[in-house]
């Protein structure tokens, strides 16, 4: 007998996350110079990593023999955030924050809810959990709250929210998710995953975090990956009330966020300059994209993250006509999204190379 059918069968229906196409690979296939290629489907911040970030890294590299200790990330985390210190939960990416929340409240006999067109980690951690996936139908290619609740059933036990949405980009206001949040029962945790809230406006950012008091089954999600320019460090946190942050600590693998990315995210949480200019770069970017993909007459998503979605046709087609120009940008026909591309806001002429061979590829 084949020892893979003695594994659980709903880890053999699972279908693996299929990330962005690293440089090197593209090099492979296509024997194009890895200086000539330009990677934009990942969501990555195209300033690098925080220079202050750079400098502590650095400096831990000579105590990597020693375990981590997560002390100080964690307290500056809680300060910065409003919370004790004992209502973190630090993750190897914000990935690894969520599954740690399906690990606690997910199994055989229970569900979760989720959104179409939602971060594909969102049905991995439920399913590999054993739990059963209700998909509720997307409004507007993002989340439709009132579905979703309605959706809930007595052995729901998680629900998934993206604010920002990726890979759509959608965005619901704060005073839309309290709402929502109101009319759950309390007995249902709902993860509030907000890997690209700093690149909202200052003007739509809420302190969620203050709601935790009130809302005792809400767990935020954060990275450093995104705006901290950390991806490949892998650190992300949650932030729960005490008793939920305790039992994620409970599953979570002991030093699961390693030495040079604890250094890397505290010193990075001080550098307010690089933030700043990594939202301005952002911004700019944006607007850069956005005119070109109106210049070319094609449907988008109004973004709210460091990513557009846009409308194409033959995805496919047109992706492969990118790959062999040197530029990656993401397919998300996985997410439902056949006819539609999603690419990340990068550096200037990052946009302006993309936008021209997307314009050939057309």
């Amino acid at each position: 007998m084949n020892l893979t059918e003695q594994a659980l069968p709903y880890v053999r229906a699972i279908s693996p996350y299929q990330p962005g196409k690293p440089i090197t690979e593209l090099a492979r296939e296509m024997g194009i110079p890895v200086e000539r290629i330009v990677k934009l489907a990942s969501n990555e911040n195209p300033l690098g990593m925080s220079p202050k970030a750079r400098v502590a890294v650095e400096a831990a590299i000579a105590g990597v023999e020693r375990y981590p200790d997560q002390f100080e990330l964690i307290a500056k985390l809680a300060a910065r955030c409003g919370v004790d210190a004992g209502q973190v939960v630090l993750g190897n990416g914000s990935n690894d924050v969520l599954d740690l929340a399906a690990r606690v409240f997910l199994a055989p006999g229970r569900s979760a809810v989720f959104a179409q067109h939602a971060f594909a980690v969102y049905p991995l951690a439920t399913l590999s959990a054993g739990a059963e996936l209700i998909a509720t139908p997307a409004k507007n290619y993002g989340h439709d709250l009132t579905a979703m609740r309605a959706a809930i059933r007595p052995d729901t036990r998680l629900v998934w929210i993206a604010n920002p949405n990726n890979p759509t980009g959608n965005f619901l206001p704060y005073a839309e998710v309290r709402a929502f949040l109101e009319g759950v029962p309390r007995n249902v945790a709902v993860v509030l995953d907000e890997a690209y809230n700093e690149y909202l406006p200052p003007a739509e950012r809420v302190d969620v975090a203050g709601w935790i008091e009130d809302f005792p089954n809400l767990i935020i999600c954060r990275t450093f990956s995104k705006i901290y320019g950390l991806a490949g460090l892998r650190v992300g946190y949650a932030l729960a009330a005490a008793g939920v942050a305790d039992l994620m600590n409970r599953v979570r693998q002991p030093f699961n966020v390693n030495n040079l990315a604890l250094a890397a995210a505290a010193a990075a949480l001080d550098d307010d300059e690089f933030l700043a200019a990594s939202y301005d770069s952002n911004r700019r970017g944006m607007a850069q994209i956005v005119a070109g993909l109106s210049r070319l007459g094609l449907e988008f998503i109004e973004p709210h993250g460091n990513f557009v979605t846009f409308k194409v046709g033959d995805s496919a087609a047109i992706n492969q006509k990118l790959l062999r120009q040197g530029v990656i940008v993401r397919p998300i026909g996985g997410y439902g999204l056949p006819e539609w591309l999603r690419v990340t806001i990068g550096s200037e002429p990052e946009n302006a190379r993309f936008l021209e061979a997307l314009e050939k590829a057309l």
